[in-house]
């Protein structure tokens, strides 16, 4: 037990998948991809997947660390929501009690998995009767917006999420609303830096399908490019304020964007880490 288990959710982006895993691949310990039996998203719509993206797992999976777990994930009479957080908790029990369970969306990349590796390893004691203790991981996402010429816009503040947890009793997404311990690790988020195809597919099967509007988001999303974007603000798609304002930075590619940002300016300080982590120590201790 006590071992490092990441879990995917396999969906119709599950493409961006080449992408996510090989960053986890050498320090996990186990490595599970959710997938719909009957090839549904949580909305009921139908996933294609290339066979050729099987043989690619196999190729890449050399210490045989890979497990495609089949279950039924679409219930028709739950919301995409509850049927989302209803496969992260089935996913969560096959990666087994007393393991620290790390789930990763398809288009979340992590730069230093290693590094987050270590900070869990710092508070290993939750393991031991994780129900008595209930913690989550966070880290911090930097949403990519879109690509433009020669780069990419990318939201200006990066945002928290939870990434890890010793009790998957989650609420909403990979929410438990337990105690939260904050690290300084980041990854990037490829959230709508997409096809406009491809934000329509994501807007229509995700947890969040009742809660968005494609069209007014997409409005924005059309208008800004490399010139213009520092005349614009309020970007999310469900809250506009939570993405105030974009940033730029150069590179076509993952890799060309992880080498060109300067994350120092980026990643939350030292002290802002302790100040959280201190209290929700406090709260927790005396809720």
């Amino acid at each position: 037990m006590k071992k490092i288990q990441v879990g995917f959710l396999m969906s119709y982006d599950y493409e961006l998948l080449k992408k996510a895993i090989p960053p986890v691949y050498a320090a996990a310990d186990s490595v599970f991809i959710a997938l719909d039996e009957n090839y549904r998203t949580w909305s009921g719509g139908k996933i294609l997947v290339d066979p050729e993206f099987f043989k690619w797992l196999e190729e890449i999976d050399v210490d045989q660390k890979i497990t495609i777990y089949k279950d039924n994930f679409y219930v028709p009479e739950l919301t995409a929501m509850e049927n989302e957080v209803r496969e992260r908790k089935m996913l969560a029990q096959k990666m087994g009690k007393g393991n620290w369970l790390i789930q990763v969306d398809c288009d979340e990349y992590f730069l230093n998995f290693e590094e987050f590796v270590n900070d869990l390893r710092k508070y290993d004691k939750f393991l031991d009767n994780p129900e008595d203790k209930p913690v989550q991981i966070a880290a911090f996402l930097l949403v990519l917006y879109k690509y433009v010429d020669n780069g990419i816009l990318y939201v200006e503040k990066v945002r928290r999420q939870m990434m890890a947890t010793n009790f998957p009793d989650y609420k909403v997404g990979r929410n438990t609303k337990q105690r939260i311990i904050y690290t300084q690790n980041l990854l990037l988020h490829e959230s709508v830096s997409r096809s406009e195809e491809e934000i329509i597919t994501k807007f229509r099967n995700w947890g969040h399908r009742e809660e968005t509007n494609p069209d007014q988001f997409l409005e924005k999303w059309r208008a800004v490019n490399s010139k213009n974007f520092s005349e614009y603000q309020d970007f999310f798609y469900l809250e506009p304020e939570k993405w105030k304002k974009l940033a730029f930075v150069k590179g076509n590619s993952v890799e060309q964007i992880s080498s060109n940002l300067d994350y120092k300016t980026l990643i939350p300080s030292d002290f802002y880490i302790y100040k959280k982590n201190f209290g929700q120590w406090f709260k927790s201790h005396f809720k």
